[in-house]
């Protein structure tokens, strides 16, 4: 008897133990579910990665240039391994609290009731409706950080958090900006309008190819051994210009891809010879087309693959595409969304033999699409975000919505009360997971009316809103007032504060910058801007670790800022209104403009 009760005692620690560590386990799955402690692939460390600027073909030199600055061996060592495998990535959702029902249609959709609205959702395999999709492989990304293996800027904002409009570090010295290259680009008639140069939110890629894929592309004989960074730029005039961004002069043949491109294109974050592009009008100078979604080899300078804007499960008829894709190089995934309103997941099924010089794709297309209780309106022109297996968009009615891409579902929508060109982007803190995120006056809009710009906080993961700054604008037709561009996320010393620039605050041809605080929404700067501004600001680094900011203007400037207190450093005329953004790399900045150039 003695010797039960001895056992019972020495085990009793144990059960408290294993208790203890059951209700620890159950709260944090509780915050993973509530967003208030989202799962961690890796420890984070600050970014280093930082952005470069261009100009509407124009390269700006920020400072000495400095191609292929190493990274410090002791933030390697400091980065622990992040998994690549798209399983260990999922993340786990279930429906906010506002959450009322999900039904079964008739036709093969399903219908989501939240507290102040409703989404209905078809998933199209082979184009034929499925209410029963079962994805066929995990679909989810990892960090920031290790979205692209090449280096440079290839996609929209560089990332899927958009987030690294520049890569590298600029060694700044006199705080100065300098006109190093301009190279001419034309324009084009369409649509009843004149369209020059570049225009939203035409960000130029930058590549910097690995020698054994550059010297298989045709890349221009005498770079085949050059430490080449490219420029890669689709404009207004329809081509798909190829620089040398050290000296602005033409790496290759330009493509002729025919009809205008807004937008900004994407290139293959594996460092694969592939390129990838939407189209913005279907006319030019009086010729007319289809509306495509383009895929081009690099390596023959040809097209190898395209889908139809005028996608006849669509139901919106207008084909264009402004959005800039991201590509999962996990599971070879691109996805993408058009002004038709649909989102496309689509399976490469890509094969490259460096060896043999070859590449090819076998796309298998899945398609979302979906109608919301907001509004009718239909058309995404941001860009989407990613975070996971989570994705992020706006569209033209107003409804922000979350979507789990793996599977295809809505997970939460949010009205945001107008059209929302801007492109979400995503911090990922340990508080939490946040989206900021900001409306432009349009569809509220009536001439010579007013209405406010919201910008705002959101819970990544349950969609409830942390905090709202509004900013009164004016209404103009055509030319939108509020946020049309995308906001700067501060990091390292600038972490505390998020920037927006918001257009037609006081008149329909003035703006204002703002910095506000993270945490409260609390405006912690202000500027008034003489012109207002759709280009998206660029942060980037200098190597002794502080924050610099690149912010274009209608009028033609670019101003380098001082993000801490929103104060000119200097600024330079680029010739023409820059609607379009810059990309930088370490020292350079590359920008698209109306004056029918592109400046670094």
């Amino acid at each position: 008897m003695s010797r039960r009760r001895k056992n019972v005692n020495k085990l009793l620690p144990a059960l408290v133990v294993a208790l203890l560590a059951i209700l620890v386990a159950m709260i944090a799955i509780y915050l993973v579910y509530t967003g208030k402690l989202p799962p961690k692939v890796s420890n984070k460390t600050p970014q280093t990665s930082t952005q470069t600027t261009a100009n509407a073909t124009s390269s700006v030199s920020t400072g000495t240039v400095a191609e292929n600055t190493p990274t410090d061996d002791t933030d390697k060592e400091q980065k622990p391994t992040e998994s690549t495998n798209p399983s260990d990535l999922l993340i786990s959702w279930k429906n906010p609290s506002s959450f009322i029902s999900k039904a079964a249609m008739g036709d093969g959709s399903f219908k989501k009731t939240f507290k102040d609205g409703n989404i209905r959702y078809w998933r199209l395999v082979s184009n034929q409706v499925t209410s029963g999709y079962n994805p066929p492989y995990n679909l989810a990304f990892g960090s920031s950080e290790m979205y692209s293996e090449l280096e440079g800027v290839t996609t929209f904002r560089g990332n899927n958090y958009r987030t690294a409009p520049s890569w590298g570090k600029a060694d700044v010295k006199e705080k100065k900006l300098e006109i190093v290259w301009t190279h001419d680009i034309g324009a084009v008639s369409g649509v009843g309008s004149y369209w020059p140069g570049a225009g939203w939110t035409g960000q130029p890629l930058l590549a910097h190819w690995s020698p054994d894929v550059r010297k298989i592309m045709n890349i221009n004989n005498n770079l085949k051994d050059k430490d080449l960074v490219e420029v890669i730029y689709p404009v207004f005039d329809g081509h798909i210009y190829f620089l040398d961004m050290e000296t602005g002069k033409e790496s290759r043949p330009r493509i002729n891809l025919r009809f205008t491109v807004k937008g900004t294109g994407m290139v293959d974050p594996r460092g694969y010879p592939l390129f990838y592009t939407g189209q913005g009008l279907n006319e030019n100078d009086g010729r007319k087309g289809a509306f495509k979604y383009r895929i081009y080899d690099l390596i023959h300078q040809k097209e190898i693959f395209s889908m139809p804007g005028n996608d006849p499960v669509a139901f919106r008829p207008w084909g264009a595409n402004d959005s800039s894709a991201l590509l999962n190089r996990y599971t070879d995934t691109l996805l993408d969304c058009g002004e038709n309103g649909l989102v496309y997941k689509t399976k490469l099924n890509t094969k490259f033999d460096k060896k043999a010089g070859t590449i090819s794709i076998n796309p298998s297309i899945t398609k979302y699409r979906y109608k919301s209780s907001y509004s009718p309106e239909q058309g995404i022109e941001n860009s989407p975000a990613v975070y996971r297996n989570l994705m992020y968009f706006a569209d033209n009615g107003g409804t922000i919505q979350c979507l789990d891409i793996n599977k295809l579902e809505p997970v939460w929508i949010f009205k945001s009360g107008d059209d929302t060109d801007s492109s979400i982007t995503i911090e990922e803190t340990d508080e939490g997971v946040f989206l900021y995120t900001a409306n432009e006056v349009d569809k509220r809009g009536k001439s010579g009316a007013r209405a406010n710009c919201n910008v705002r906080k959101l819970n990544a993961l349950t969609g409830e809103l942390v905090w709202q700054k509004d900013y009164s604008c004016v209404y103009q037709n055509y030319i939108n007032g509020g946020a049309l561009a995308t906001p700067v996320i501060g990091k390292n010393d600038i972490s505390d504060i998020v920037i927006f620039n918001v257009a037609l605050t006081g008149s329909t041809s003035d703006g204002t910058l703002v910095a506000l605080d993270k945490k409260t929404g609390k405006e912690v700067w202000k500027r008034q801007l003489d012109a207002y501004s759709w280009s998206s600001p660029v942060d980037f680094m200098s190597k002794d670790g502080k924050t610099y900011m690149l912010l274009c203007d209608f009028k033609g400037y670019m101003h380098l800022v001082d993000p801490k207190t929103g104060e000119d450093l200097d600024k330079i005329s680029v010739g023409g209104n820059v609607e379009a953004s810059p990309s930088v790399y370490n020292d350079m900045a590359v920008v698209g403009t109306y004056a029918k150039k592109y400046t670094e």
